[in-house]
């Protein structure tokens, strides 16, 4: 086999573990381990990693959905695959660092991503729904970070929790290792919204949609001006956003969004 058809094999490899279909400006990635509830192996998190790459750049994508297959959204991380490495260092830096880059990707993602969250989310698996803008839960999701029950504390997975929910109810997750109820993850913070599991995909849909019926250049402008005006003193984020506001205010979608309010009427937007 010469080398392109190698790098062929391995991006099919990879690429099978996460399923995507467009349809009408939303990208719907699926994580593809339901024999193992969606643990995110190295080779998991590989593939999550090459599509939201792709989609960062494809200005047809205005929204993400996340979801997983079979009976969970996702585990965590994988147990037995850190067993059978040994417990390593290298083995550990590898996976954390590229776990850490994943949940940072979806963060600066342009567009907008949305957990639709079913079964369970654990450990990695809740810090993927922290880290997505939007979750929208069943309700008979169960959401947990137990590695505290297992020896191994849920550390990383907190930077993301922390900064989702407060301190107090995170630290209460990561101290006991209980798993919580839907009702209970929106009452946190976590999730926006929890529905009856047949009414998901149509709770999904309804938002996914909502927001790719906007300006994309718009949501594009204001979801990154979000998490880099968080980060910022209350005076610096203040200077930054108006800086946003003047140079979003000459874009031709504010321009005809204005014209179009005005002169009551729908907008057309040109994505610039």
């Amino acid at each position: 086999m010469n080398p392109s058809q190698t790098q062929a094999a391995q991006a099919s490899q990879q690429t099978s573990f996460v399923l995507r279909n467009d349809a009408n400006g939303v990208a719907f990635l699926s994580l593809n381990r339901p024999q193992a509830r969606n643990a995110l192996s190295q080779a998991m998190i590989d593939a999550l990693q090459v599509e939201f790459d792709a989609i960062a750049t494809d200005a047809a994508v205005h929204v993400v959905v996340l979801s997983g297959e079979g009976p969970a959204f996702c585990a965590g991380h994988d147990l037995k695959e850190m067993r059978a490495a040994g417990y390593t260092e290298t083995y550990a830096e590898a996976l954390f660092d590229a776990c850490a880059l994943l949940m940072q990707r979806i963060v600066s993602l342009p567009q907008p991503v949305i957990a639709r969250v079913h079964g369970i989310a654990t450990a990695a698996g809740a810090q993927l729904v922290a880290s997505c803008d939007l979750a929208i839960a069943a309700d008979n999701t169960r959401f947990a970070t137990p590695g505290v029950n297992i020896g191994l504390f849920c550390s990383t997975p907190m930077v993301a929790l922390s900064r989702n929910v407060s301190h107090k109810h995170a630290m209460q997750l990561l101290l006991t290792g209980d798993l919580i109820d839907a009702a209970t993850a929106l009452r946190f913070g976590l999730i926006n919204e929890a529905v009856p599991e047949a009414e998901l995909d149509a709770a999904v849909a309804t938002l996914a949609g909502k927001i790719a019926s906007k300006s994309r250049h718009t949501v594009v402008i204001g979801k990154e001006a979000f998490y880099r005006q968080a980060a910022l003193p209350l005076a610096e984020a203040y200077d930054y956003t108006k800086g946003v506001m003047v140079a979003n205010l000459q874009a031709r979608d504010a321009q005809e969004g204005i014209a179009a309010f005005i002169d009551k009427r729908p907008p057309v937007w040109c994505n610039r």
